[in-house]
């Protein structure tokens, strides 16, 4: 008994996988998808101020392919393939999908009394992105770029590939969520060369609340090696948050060569947790990481969402504090750098149906570093934007 609505995803499913020559017997295929549109006025630190159009400011623009099959006795299969766009220029060139064919998920995946087991390519648990991410307790989730996503605060894993995940079924609102990568972006050397990720989460679930809790470790594994000396700084660079060496300073460093160690594991616990309490829904997310030989941090994020003039309105505060450690320690201190870094956030939203597929959003978020983050051009640490849109989905 599917809807009108239903069968023209479906139909239109079919037609776009018979002009690309994929032929499909299964009825329940869907296409589906999201289109953001935006523009966007933002300035960071000793920077020229922007204003550009947007794609994804407030949701990644994409399009999608998913559908299942009954197996009987309970036991089903399904598949998700999802691509990420640009809507103002209409290129594949979202970040998380340039020069793949479907950059922001592929899952295959089954469905039983024991739970759902998915492999492919997805999100990380604490990630905010894919359909096995569990991240909760901040009104902004990982929309908003720089100033309004948690992840820019927090350490996070994103998406890894040669993955396999679990969900066990509900016990009494409670689910168990693990994941590992077999090689975060290639497992095709042996496995002591390829990067892995691991993550173990609970999450709970009712009508009023949600809660999880979540442990990842990314090793250092394949890290190492001979590299020109400014790319393989830039990396550790990008890690800390701090500004990258680029340009001549950049070719002259890679002109040289120099035997780079593995990094060591990467470790970060998350909890979150949000409360409707039908006049306001209030959320707190709290993340300690750590990496031995680079840094160890704590990010807090207060924030809140309730009904406003027939839409939703956001605001939220986060606060960031860290150190560096071993060899980054050093290296700050012989460049007479700090070694402790603050920063601090607040953002704003609003968010209006227009229907049940399409809503306005307006936001504005502000930055400021301190101690070594202090100067660093970094829009996550040191500036502000303000944003409005159109989010369509279908």
């Amino acid at each position: 008994n599917w809807s009108t609505t239903q069968m023209k995803k479906t139909l239109i499913a079919a037609a776009v996988m018979a002009a690309s020559g994929v032929a499909f017997a299964a009825s329940n295929v869907t296409l589906y998808g999201v289109i953001d549109a935006g523009a966007v006025v933002s300035k960071v630190k000793h920077n020229t101020t922007k204003v550009q159009m947007k794609s994804g400011f407030d949701s990644g623009s994409r399009w999608g392919i998913k559908g299942v099959e009954d197996l009987g006795n309970g036991y089903a299969v399904g598949f998700q393939l999802e691509q990420g766009f640009d809507s103002d220029t209409g290129a594949d060139t979202a970040s998380n999908s340039a020069g793949k064919s479907f950059g922001r998920e592929t899952r295959l995946y089954v469905d039983g009394g024991f739970g759902q087991v998915g492999v492919g390519r997805f999100g990380s648990l604490a990630s905010g992105a894919g359909s096995y991410t569990i991240l909760t307790g901040w009104a902004f989730g990982t929309s908003y770029e720089d100033q309004g996503s948690w992840t820019s605060f927090g350490k996070t894993n994103s998406r890894v590939n040669n993955a396999i995940a679990y969900v066990s079924p509900s016990f009494g609102g409670f689910t168990v969520h693990a994941m590992y990568s077999n090689g975060t972006e290639d497992d095709a050397n042996k496995w002591s060369d390829n990067r892995h990720y691991y993550g173990l989460g609970l999450k709970y679930a009712d009508k009023a609340a949600t809660a999880a809790l979540i442990f990842e470790a990314l090793d250092g594994k394949g890290t190492g090696g001979e590299k020109k000396v400014g790319t393989g700084l830039n990396t550790y660079l990008k890690t800390l948050g701090l500004d990258l060496i680029e340009g001549k300073e950049l070719e002259a460093l890679d002109k040289n060569k120099a035997e780079f160690k593995d990094r060591k594991t990467a470790y970060s616990v998350t909890a979150g947790a949000t409360y409707n309490f039908g006049v306001v829904t209030a959320m707190g997310i709290y993340q300690y990481a750590w990496e031995s030989e680079m840094y160890s941090q704590h990010a807090f994020g207060l924030s809140a969402s309730a009904p406003l003039a027939g839409g939703t309105a956001k605001l939220g505060a986060r606060y960031l504090l860290g150190k560096l450690d071993g060899d980054a320690k050093n290296v700050a201190k012989a460049l007479d750098a700090d070694t402790k870094y603050r920063a601090w956030n607040i953002d704003a939203g609003y968010t209006y149906p227009l229907s049940k597929r399409t809503y306005f959003y307006g936001f504005a978020g502000y930055s400021d570093g301190a101690k070594l983050y202090k100067d660093v051009e970094n829009g996550k640490f040191n500036g502000w934007s303000v944003g409005t849109g159109l989010v369509h989905k279908f």
